[in-house]
């Protein structure tokens, strides 16, 4: 597959979060000693539990690392959660899909957010965000050189669908907890309240940054 959903991966057991990771760092598989590149383009998508649920397993730093994104979704709203059960009545909607966008599209699209303009202000600024997630007394680990690259691309990626060539120092701050939130590590925290303190000394570190003009 080219696009793979991982539901409540973190029921998975760590071989084969392990196996996964494989796909998502060097875009292939191996099966009995054989390996069989992924087709551009490749992407995974997945969902996890609370850790205090039974039967989880945390997933290891370098694997969250891979994730570019991670959002707290929550209960729809009243209005939305009508419309999936009304689009259920007549069987499974998915069955109905159709495709929005073609493969051929999909990589143009990928290759313009390449090519939106990012000023070395931007630069400077992703880089001094990143540094001081490294320097934080609250943090025992911080951002990657890899979560850096990420970092930026998300920001690339936000100013494309705004509409825009060229990145913006809101483009940096919209990507600041999606990106990086789930990629450092608090200290003295237990696993299930690091995301919401993360997210409190993130927006602390970008609350002392100053902004480029």
């Amino acid at each position: 597959t080219q696009v793979l959903l991982a539901d409540e991966i973190n029921r998975t057991t760590p071989r084969t979060q392990s196996a996964l990771l494989e796909a998502m760092m060097e875009r292939q598989v191996s099966v009995e000693g054989r390996t069989y590149p992924l087709d551009r383009p490749f992407f995974v998508l997945a969902t996890q539990n609370p850790y205090e649920f039974e039967g989880t397993y945390p997933l290891p730093e370098n694997q969250l690392d891979r994730f570019m994104i991670c959002m707290d979704i929550g209960y729809p709203d009243k209005a939305a959660e009508k419309g999936v059960l009304l689009s259920h009545r007549q069987g499974e909607p998915v069955d109905r899909l159709k495709p929005v966008i073609a493969i051929e599209q999909l990589l143009q699209l990928q290759a313009a957010v390449r090519d939106v303009r990012m000023d070395e202000s931007i630069s400077d600024y992703i880089l001094e965000i990143v540094h001081r997630t490294r320097q934080n007394n609250e943090l025992t680990v911080g951002v990657s050189t890899r979560g850096a690259i990420t970092f930026s691309r998300a920001v690339q990626s936000f100013a494309f669908v705004s509409g825009r060539d060229y990145a913006v120092p809101d483009d940096v701050k919209a990507m600041v907890q999606p990106v990086l939130a789930h990629r450092v590590v608090c200290s003295g925290i237990l696993r299930e309240g690091q995301r919401k303190r993360a997210q409190s000394v993130l927006q602390q570190i970008v609350d002392r940054v100053p902004v480029p003009r």
